[in-house]
């Protein structure tokens, strides 16, 4: 990134693909987050907040070549872990963690961490199709039999365990 208008712009188109909000632009980094739409539940208590529903997407700065490394994590349920991670890995992107953040939630939470050494754009578009993986599954779940499914309802405590 070359100047911090350029980086600035670059920041913007990078979200704008993400359907993501901006939280730091600078002419070494862009930060972008969006939250997944999961009814979730710690301990039975509803949570919206970022630390549980929160996909986070950065890059830093380019290269000689235009490369950056791009890095994303995001909230994921256990069944779109193998559907997402296969089309990260179809997209080139490597993924370098799986586990889970809290106990006692519902449905099981799992946290996905990813990165690669790209074009951010195109590390952008990258994720962009594999976040249609997650829409597909979301949309499978809600089908017109479930119109009012509350996912915080699918499982049941013996799905829990600590590792």
């Amino acid at each position: 990134m070359s100047s911090n208008n350029s980086s600035s712009n670059l920041c913007r188109r990078f979200a704008r693909i993400l359907e993501s909000e901006i939280l730091t632009s600078t002419d070494g980094l862009c930060a972008v987050t969006r939250m997944r739409n999961i009814k979730a539940t710690i301990e039975g208590i509803r949570t919206e907040s970022p630390l549980v529903l929160n996909a986070l997407f950065s890059f830093e700065s380019m290269d000689c070549k235009g490369k950056t490394l791009n890095l994303g994590e995001t909230v994921i349920l256990q069944e779109e872990i193998n559907p997402f991670i296969s089309e990260l890995r179809r997209e080139g992107i490597e993924v370098t963690a799986l586990h889970n953040h809290w106990l006692f939630d519902k449905p099981r939470l799992f946290y996905i961490h990813f990165f690669s050494i790209d074009d951010p754009i195109d590390f952008a578009n990258k994720v962009a199709r594999a976040f249609e993986i997650l829409e597909d599954c979301d949309r499978r779940k809600h089908s017109d039999n479930h119109k009012d499914y509350d996912r915080s309802y699918d499982y049941n405590d013996d799905d829990y365990m600590i590792y």
